[in-house]
């Protein structure tokens, strides 16, 4: 073998371990998707069900857009419908999963 095929080699062995630590590796979620849908469900149960039903049929239209969803769970509503503003306890995203999850009930 040749000196300078040699020096290569070992040049490229020795430059993995650096290319290891260097190289941008995937995110790795810290929960699951299906932990997520469970604490979505497991939260429908306990602060919504009660007033929506288990399969979200009662005062809840599926047809209006999501933000509007969004915003009556964080900031809640008055009027012939009432509905406690669950800001500080729920997140955006929170709320956004709840609405999801209450529009695959309704299919």
């Amino acid at each position: 073998m040749k000196a300078g095929n040699l020096k290569l080699k070992k040049l490229a062995l020795a430059l993995i371990p650096f290319v290891a630590l260097v190289a941008p590796t995937p995110a790795v979620p810290t929960r699951g998707a299906v932990a997520d849908e469970q604490e979505t469900a497991a939260t429908y149960k306990a602060k919504c069900a009660m007033c929506h039903g288990a399969k979200a049929d009662k005062k809840f239209d599926a047809a209006k857009p999501d933000a509007e969803h969004v915003e009556a769970i964080t900031k809640g509503r008055e009027g012939a419908v009432k509905m406690p503003a669950y800001a500080g306890k729920v997140s955006e995203e929170q709320a956004q999963a709840l609405v999801t999850y209450m529009k695959s009930l309704r299919q």
